[in-house]
């Protein structure tokens, strides 16, 4: 038995490893780019079933991180008793799944992936991982913000939860390693019942964000605005109703290649049922002003 105990183990050993970054229940994640899974086209379509998107958890808000290795997503079952961020990253030759913070929601990464904001929050990546939860700054700290999305330059935008939702959308230059003072983005970031949850462009070329709007379709649907070469911002546009639907559509993000926009789809309140999806980032090419 002795001998046979230590090559027991050995084996339970390798069989754990395999399947670290599948599911729990050991799904396992094809080969390929995007989680192995087959692009979409201009309808969205449920991203990762069963990797991702799983029917015993709650997923949301997904993202690519800088390198196309890493997706992150906020998760609730599992390891998670309530929200929290969790990545499947390719590392060592296969798809591994790991907790990166317990507690928090409404991610967003920078452009170079070193950054992970939560609201008034964020981590940076070390060689170890992440570093503890730092401040954006003392000019953030009574700003109640849900999320913040930032650009290549470091210029952060972000939303505002007030009582009656009625804050427009804002952004703060990164100067010299400082913000300065928030400033709004315009009057027509500020329409409607509420806007929330920004996605800037690396380049900062257009922004997209959720907003419940008479004009909409009866929930929070996403709208598109662009920037003009003079740095004025453009109108809001909804992106239609192949993107949008009757239900709450939330939390953009455009993959870091810019194939792919990933949103958020509720269907019941208080996340009950949510699920990301993805489609083809060609919408935006089609709606950018000529």
């Amino acid at each position: 038995m002795k001998s046979i105990l230590p090559s027991m183990l050995l084996l339970m050993s390798v069989s754990m490893v395999t399947s670290v970054g599948q599911s729990q229940d050991a799904i396992p994640i094809p080969d390929g780019p995007y989680l192995g899974q087959t692009p979409p086209g201009s309808t969205p379509e449920i991203f990762a079933p069963g990797i991702v998107n799983r029917e015993e958890s709650t997923d949301l808000e997904g993202m690519f991180g800088a390198d196309m290795k890493t997706f992150y997503f906020v998760r609730k079952g599992g390891k998670f008793e309530s929200y929290g961020l969790a990545v499947i990253e390719y590392k060592n030759n296969q798809w591994q799944e790991s907790v990166v913070k317990h507690g928090m929601s409404e991610p967003s990464i920078s452009p170079d992936g070193k950054i992970i904001y939560f609201a008034n929050n964020y981590i940076e990546r070390t060689s170890d991982g992440w570093s503890e939860l730092k401040s954006i700054g003392a000019l953030f700290e009574n700003i109640d913000i849900m999320r913040s999305s930032a650009s290549s330059n470091g210029t952060l935008y972000f939303d505002t939860y007030t009582p009656k939702l009625d804050t427009p959308l804002r952004y703060s230059r990164l100067v010299n390693g400082k913000y300065e003072a928030p400033k709004s983005l315009g009057s027509q970031f500020g329409v409607g019942r509420y806007n929330a949850h920004p996605y800037i462009a690396p380049d900062e070329s257009y922004i997209v964000f959720d907003s419940v709007r008479d004009a909409g379709n009866g929930s929070s649907d996403l709208y598109i605005s662009f920037r003009a070469e003079d740095g004025a911002w453009g109108p809001a546009i909804n992106l239609g109703d192949e993107i949008n639907t009757g239900f709450s559509e939330k939390n953009p993000s455009v993959s870091p290649d810019g194939k792919f926009l990933f949103f958020d789809r509720r269907t019941k309140p208080r996340n009950a049922d949510v699920t990301i999806y993805w489609v083809d980032a060609q919408i935006i090419e089609t709606l950018r002003p000529n």
